[in-house]
């Protein structure tokens, strides 16, 4: 989602500017990400997702001046560069399930957007492992598709993958499903 949507979105939620929260966390000396996140949940009365980002925004602003290219090459390099592929063809069987499809990239994954919600993230975890989440809630967990946990609690599921061909059509009928359910 684009910053300034995102911060529409925080002021519609808090009440509140980034300025705003910027002032009351004024004097907090925060050692982690995890303690602001945590005073900005208690405070703000945010879920999970958008109080870390809030955290990240008050702890790293230069972080989010990246462009999601830049953020994309970096999680695709290194040990984990043979999930870019994976990631590409992904990318454009979701795009396909409608013109409002959109991306947001972090450093750590990318997240699926329709109407400035997240329906799926994808994820190269490991050299060895690339991770789908999708946000379903309410759909019961599976032997393969388990619950998020703490993998991520933007999302209700994830798919663990091992091999590019386990991304099949059942994989995409379930993110077909999470892109539905978002309201429009």
């Amino acid at each position: 989602m684009a910053m300034e949507a995102y911060l529409v979105t925080i002021k519609e939620k808090t009440g509140k500017t980034m300025d705003d929260i910027r002032a009351l966390a004024a004097g907090k000396d925060f050692a982690k990400h995890s303690e602001a996140r945590d005073w900005i949940m208690a405070e703000l009365g945010l879920g999970h997702g958008h109080a870390s980002m809030v955290a990240k925004l008050l702890l790293e602003p230069e972080s989010f001046e990246r462009p999601d290219s830049v953020r994309i090459d970096g999680q695709y390099s290194g040990k984990k560069a043979h999930w870019r592929s994976l990631y590409e063809r992904l990318l454009a069987e979701v795009q396909k399930l409608g013109p409002d499809v959109g991306t947001d990239a972090s450093d750590a994954y990318v997240s699926f957007v329709r109407n400035g919600k997240k329906f799926a993230i994808a994820q190269p975890s490991t050299a060895d492992r690339f991770d789908i989440g999708i946000k379903l809630k309410g759909e019961p967990v599976t032997e393969r598709f388990e619950a998020s946990g703490k993998w991520n609690a933007m999302v209700s599921h994830r798919v663990r993958i091992t091999d590019p061909a386990q991304v099949d059509d059942e994989v995409m009928a379930w993110i077909a499903k999470a892109y539905a359910a978002v309201k429009v």
